[in-house]
């Protein structure tokens, strides 16, 4: 299809009507599901696997990790990192802080919180990849980091009590959920009185057409998971939470097929900040 193919034209405006936050009716969430846990299992294992995104330290420095806090974390964690962007000056986090990622891969950001917060505090990671979860904890128990913990699990449907944490945070996770409203609600419901989620995630300017959000293999390449940014901030508003600063990310896909995607529907990084009012 052309640009000027009334059928991509009618493919275009369709996709305004199709569900953003519950996209259960366009994915078959057991496939997904699969797709993501195997992606995600070769970056845990490192295998020289096609992907469709970077992984590893360059990409954390040019997100803006600063150097001196990488050089505290397991290198082997930094080498399965796949984050999307810099959030960690929106978290603010302080010594003493109870943090949860949503999504925490091999561990990267739940050491560079650990850091933060300090013995006093803690940091809780939870993903739903078994090899990741192994991977960082084994890296938890040899770099002697126990103020941190790893748990398998969805993260639409946490296993804490309400008001467990004071931030929350994730990167480049939640775009991978057919059920991104779930994902924020949970959010929510842990974070206590005045706490912050701050995160970095892949969204776009306009909605993608049913043909891409069908496509679980893209899905799994944080593509056709991405909703419009506006969506993704009013779905986050809806939980009570007061969206802040929002900002573009240098970040950059590296397949023709992602990047034909990105120029196609806008797909971007962006981080954000949002705050729970105080009681």
């Amino acid at each position: 299809m052309t640009r000027d193919d009334p059928g991509a034209r009618d493919a275009m405006e369709a996709a305004e009507d199709l569900p953003q936050l519950d996209a259960t009716a366009l994915v078959e969430t057991a496939e997904l599901e699969a797709q993501v846990k195997e992606m995600y299992r070769q970056v845990a294992d490192e295998e020289d696997a096609e992907l469709h995104f970077e992984t590893g330290r360059v990409l954390a420095e040019r997100l803006g990790y600063p150097s001196d806090v990488l050089d505290r974390i397991p290198a082997e964690a930094i080498d399965s990192f796949a984050g999307v962007g810099y959030h960690f000056d929106l978290a603010a986090i302080g010594e003493g802080a109870r943090v949860l990622d949503l999504g925490s891969g091999s561990g990267t950001d739940v050491f560079f919180a650990a850091w933060q917060v300090g013995e006093s505090g803690g940091v809780v990671g939870v993903d739903f990849t078994p090899e990741q979860v192994r991977k960082a904890t084994r890296l938890r128990d040899a770099a002697g980091v126990g103020w941190a913990e790893f748990a398998e699990g969805p993260i639409d449907d946490l296993p804490f009590e309400d008001a467990s944490f004071d931030v929350v945070i994730s990167n480049g996770v939640i775009n991978l959920s057919p059920v991104k409203a779930r994902v924020f609600s949970e959010a929510a419901r842990v974070l206590r009185p005045g706490g912050r989620l701050a995160l970095a995630d892949i969204v776009s300017a306009k909605p993608l057409k049913e043909k891409t959000r069908r496509n679980t293999e893209l899905w799994a390449a944080c593509i056709a998971g991405a909703i419009p940014r506006r969506n993704y901030a009013e779905a986050i508003e809806q939980t009570g939470l007061d969206v802040g600063t929002i900002r573009e990310n240098d970040y950059r896909f590296i397949s023709d097929r992602a990047l034909d995607a990105c120029s196609t529907y806008g797909v971007e990084s962006v981080s954000l900040v949002a705050e729970k009012a105080s009681a």
